[in-house]
């Protein structure tokens, strides 16, 4: 039987994302056994780190100072910008290398069930970057769920406008995978989405 305050550690640390009871169990025994300065110094780095991310006020990516890195960015193409759901998305793309334009961050998904209208989305705020910026084509890169479908549907009915080009990013197989592994849905999505070869 583990002390209450070791209880409430695990508990509060298997509230973090990937974090499993075991796991969370594991490291709140370590945290307990550490040297003092050493706890100290990753508290007061939580804390601090806290405070000083924030939103960027233009696209919404995280950043220490707003507008962020990216849109300060004279390299990148601003007449793309790839629409995502959390700013945690934009992470993901620039991993891949593959995109050079600008972000916008909605800020969640249309979800009537779960009380999420347009409304309370960064909806407008691209509509004014759309006004104010040279932003040729959308990229809209939110999942393939009945609520990603759904939004990615909506903002490209309320975008649409003359010399604006809106796409959504293709969905299909993993890479090193085989046709065995996929699902009728995913299968259906890489066939949709497919690109002339020559």
């Amino acid at each position: 039987m583990l002390p209450e305050p070791i209880t409430a550690l695990t508990a509060a640390l298997a509230k973090l994302p990937g974090v499993g009871p075991r796991s969370a169990e594991r490291i709140a025994l370590h945290l307990v056994q550490a040297e003092t300065a050493q706890v100290q110094h990753l508290a007061e780095t939580i804390l601090s780190t806290r405070d000083r991310i924030r939103f960027c006020d233009t696209c919404g990516a995280l950043t220490e100072k707003s507008p962020c890195a990216t849109c300060t960015d004279h390299r990148r193409d601003s007449s793309l910008a790839c629409v995502v759901e959390k700013a945690v998305d934009i992470l993901s793309i620039e991993k891949s290398g593959s995109f050079r334009g600008k972000f916008h961050v909605l800020g969640g998904k249309i979800s009537p069930l779960d009380g999420v209208e347009p409304e309370d989305l960064r909806i407008a705020e691209l509509e004014k970057r759309l006004a104010a910026e040279p932003i040729h084509e959308i990229i809209i890169a939110l999942g393939t769920d009945v609520e990603g479908d759904a939004t990615s549907h909506y903002l490209a009915k309320r975008l649409a406008r003359p010399g604006l080009k809106i796409s959504r990013i293709g969905f299909g197989l993993p890479a090193g995978s085989g046709l065995e592994f996929a699902d009728e849905l995913t299968l259906d999505r890489a066939l949709e989405g497919r690109r002339e070869m020559l």
